[in-house]
């Protein structure tokens, strides 16, 4: 009886002793499981939401560790580009880009960097290389500002006209084909392009200046109706001013620079010294 008894409790200790084994392996399986999804997790979090300068220090030390992999080299052309230092991020996606493993997204994403520091015709270069049947609101978007820099009109408004079909979010490239318009000199479509900018992004106060200043271009001296602060209100209205001044309306200028110091919740020392200089030129 006792020799039964005793035979029970070692097959249960054998039993329970089977099973931490077999949660141990399962504890390790899973933690392995855990460090993959959480590596992939840290790198979508740093390339999103961290500090720039934070995912820049991340990824090289990572890079440093995985000297081939084209995800780590990736992020940290990514955040190069967020931490503003394009020319480190240009020498990265030529990396990226040359790698096997490398996508017609990296040389778009390379494209973009060459622009960024203003190597216009190795950006077209590497966009040539790109299939025509690879079709991106990014690629388009930068075709139309490549296209612009050549002065090639009708490609530019054609490829502005493809990107802005492309996204849901056209407020940055309508911006962009206005301010083409702009240079041109075609103020009125310009006008148009801008205000069609602000119905998509009504905060996007370079959009509002521009079309400040396409209205200007047709002696139109008016605030459009939009959105505004009191603090831009102020600047639009200098921006209005200054415009109607280099035009020869300096009347006109100088009442806008007037209405903006009263308009600006606080001290505007830039209208201050324009109205200044403008006061003592007419003096002199």
């Amino acid at each position: 009886m006792r020799q039964s008894r005793f035979v029970i409790l070692c097959l249960a200790g054998t039993i329970a002793l089977s099973a931490c084994e077999k949660n141990a392996d399962s504890e390790v399986e899973r933690a392995t499981g855990v460090n993959v999804i959480d590596e992939s997790n840290l790198n979508s979090i740093m390339l999103a939401a961290a500090d720039p300068n934070e995912a820049v220090v991340y990824f090289r030390r990572t890079l440093a560790e995985n000297p081939d992999r084209i995800d780590i080299q990736r992020g940290l052309a990514k955040s190069l580009i967020r931490a503003k230092l394009p020319t480190e991020a240009v020498a990265v996606w030529a990396k990226v880009a040359a790698h096997p493993e490398s996508t017609n997204d990296d040389k778009v994403d390379y494209a973009d960097a060459l622009i960024r520091v203003g190597k216009w015709d190795e950006a077209e270069k590497v966009l040539d290389s790109v299939p025509p049947t690879f079709e991106t609101f990014k690629r388009y978007r930068l075709e139309a500002m490549i296209a612009d820099s050549n002065e090639e009109w009708e490609k530019a408004d054609s490829f502005y006209e493809i990107a802005v079909g492309l996204t849901t979010r056209p407020s940055g490239v309508l911006n962009n084909w206005g301010y083409s318009m702009l240079t041109r000199g075609n103020y009125s479509e310009a006008e148009r392009l801008f205000s069609e900018a602000l119905k998509y992004k009504t905060d996007m106060f370079t959009a509002k200046n521009n079309l400040v200043l396409a209205r200007a271009a047709q002696r139109n001296y008016t605030l459009p109706v939009i959105p505004m602060t009191q603090s831009e209100r102020a600047q639009l209205l200098h921006t209005l001013a200054l415009a109607a001044i280099k035009q020869g309306d300096v009347i006109t200028g100088k009442g806008l620079l007037k209405e903006a110091i009263e308009t600006d919740p606080q001290y505007f020392e830039a209208a201050v010294r324009s109205l200044e200089a403008l006061e003592n030129n007419v003096t002199n």
